[in-house]
């Protein structure tokens, strides 16, 4: 470290032991979890939370293998089909065949599973802004400086900012991931 630089010191009151941080996390855990779970009732008739998980990977990845998307969600492969099968009747999921090897399938979500997708994620959005609304600027930045960092030590890798069209984890791009129908 620089001689110039310094040890950020926190606040007077502010308790920065791990176990009291880890109690302002998981406060703040319970917040956002109330907040995905008002945001998926509203489809809560055409999709459960296992299924919406099962939309979001499709619309992150685009066009998935079976055992790509049992992987990703830490499902056993009968599971996995058992999820599809019901987004598939629901509207919300196809199967196309892989052109290349006809004996495998890709699933990828509908136009209906896109826009269930960007629902939720925009009442949650919503929701979210609300809250970070209230707060003052000052806090807002170091709400940022904190999420950030607990991000960075977590592994998880940072959300570009201020992206139109956002994919409904927050990165940028086409939410829809590539066109299966080219």
């Amino acid at each position: 470290m620089p001689e110039n630089a310094s040890v950020a010191e926190p606040p007077d009151g502010i308790d920065v032991d791990v176990d009291a941080v880890t109690g302002a996390v998981l406060t703040a855990s319970r917040l956002l979890v109330a907040i995905s779970a008002r945001s998926l009732a509203a489809v809560g008739d055409r999709v459960t939370l296992p299924q919406f998980r099962m939309l979001v990977v499709l619309s992150v990845r685009g066009p998935t293998r079976l055992v790509t998307l049992a992987e990703a969600l830490g499902v056993a492969p009968s599971t996995a089909m058992r999820m599809v099968d019901r987004l598939i009747a629901a509207g919300l999921a196809e199967r196309q065949a892989n052109p290349g090897n006809r004996r495998e399938t890709s699933l990828y979500l509908t136009d209906a599973g896109l826009r269930t997708v960007r629902e939720v994620t925009d009442r949650r959005r919503a929701e979210i802004a609300g809250v970070v609304a209230r707060l003052e600027p000052a806090r807002r930045a170091d709400l940022v400086a904190a999420l950030h960092a607990f991000n960075e030590a977590g592994g998880e890798p940072l959300a570009p900012t201020g992206a139109a069209d956002t994919h409904p984890l927050g990165w940028g791009g086409d939410p829809a991931g590539p066109s299966p129908r080219g």
